[in-house]
Parts: C-alpha cells; structure tokens; sequence
C-alpha cells in the first residue's frame, strides 16, 4: 500500500478538533489540535492524551509547567480554528482578542467552547517530532454556559466545510508540518517525567 492511502486510513482515526491553550510566565498561548483521545476508562480518574509537535510554541509552555486545557470545540467555530491554528503563537498574541479566563490549574480556559478540560501533566512521551502529553483532568466546565450546546467539531468535518479561501493555506502548513516531523519522526528519546510546577 503506498504512503499517501496508508495516511487516508490513518485519518480515520483522527480526534475531535480541539484547541489547548497554555500559560507560563504571563504568557498565554492557544493551539488547535486533531490528536486527543481519552486515556482512562475509570469515571473517577478522568485522563486524556494529547500529542503536541515540537515546533508549537504551546509545546513548551505544556512541558515546562506541567499543565493545559483542552476544549472541545463545536462545527460553528470555524473562525477560532483560524485564528489558534493558523498562526504562530511566537509572533502573536493568539488569545488577545479570544475571551477567556484563567482556570482552576492557572491556564486560559475559553469563554466559548463546547467542553473544556483542565489537565495536570502526569507522564509524556516522545515520539521525535512531538511529545504526547498525559493529563490528569482536575476540571471540568463548558465555558461560560451552563451546558454543551451544538455538535462537536471533527477534523472531517473542518476540511469537509473549511472556507475555500482558507484551504491552499492549510495545505500549505500541514505540507510544512509534515515535512518536519517527517525529518525528526525517528529521533526518539526516553523521557522521565518527575513533575514541574505545582
């Protein structure tokens, strides 16, 4: 089976579309990702994963501080998408004109989502050209409603119903995406998670 086919049926098994935002030193950030998945099966010890490339400037804010929030995002926040996702962190302000809150653990939590989650880091993994993270959920809240409204965002239903000028852009930066964690994929290294801010 050739690459591209292999990488058609990998997609499958995309998450949700969600968006972490993270904060350390005054410094908040906000991300969009299609790689969480739930990672406890126990109702009363929450944990999900998440994998975040290197190149994120999220990436280090969630590792040198040891927390983030995940939220869930519904099929009506196409433009929140574009404005965590297609930028970098490192030249903007991303969550400067996106309403939110500090939460419980310190991080941004977004005034509008679907969900939200509010993750303790508690054991990472390296797989070369990003870290998975593991959190522990020590909150849970939907924003500023009171419940979940709308359907959850799924990264089929995004590149399905994206705006079509938006579409070369994207291509564009999963090509160059992919071009990174294609050269530091095989890289690996063991990684001891010991814990950093309380």
């Amino acid at each position: 089976m050739q690459p591209d086919q292999v990488y058609q049926l990998l997609r499958t098994l995309t998450s949700p579309v969600v968006a972490l935002t993270s904060e350390r030193g005054g410094k908040r950030n906000g991300m969009i990702s299609d790689s969480a998945v739930r990672a406890s099966i126990v109702p009363a010890i929450p944990r999900l994963s998440v994998y975040v490339h290197k190149f994120n400037f999220s990436h280090d804010l969630i590792f040198e501080t040891g927390r983030f929030v995940l939220h869930l995002l519904r099929t009506d926040q196409f433009e929140l998408i574009h404005a965590l996702g297609f930028v970098s962190g490192r030249t903007r302000d991303k969550l400067a004109a996106v309403p939110h809150t500090l939460g419980a653990l310190g991080a941004p939590v977004l005034d509008d989502c679907y969900a939200h989650f509010e993750c303790r880091v508690i054991n990472v993994m390296d797989t070369g050209s990003s870290t998975c993270f593991l959190g522990d959920v020590a909150a849970v809240g939907f924003g500023k409603a009171s419940r979940p409204r709308g359907e959850v965002m799924t990264a089929a239903h995004f590149r399905a119903n994206m705006p079509a000028a938006w579409r070369r852009e994207y291509e564009d930066l999963l090509a160059t995406a992919q071009r990174y964690a294609e050269q530091r994929s095989r890289d690996i290294k063991a990684v001891i998670w010991r814990g950093l801010e309380a």
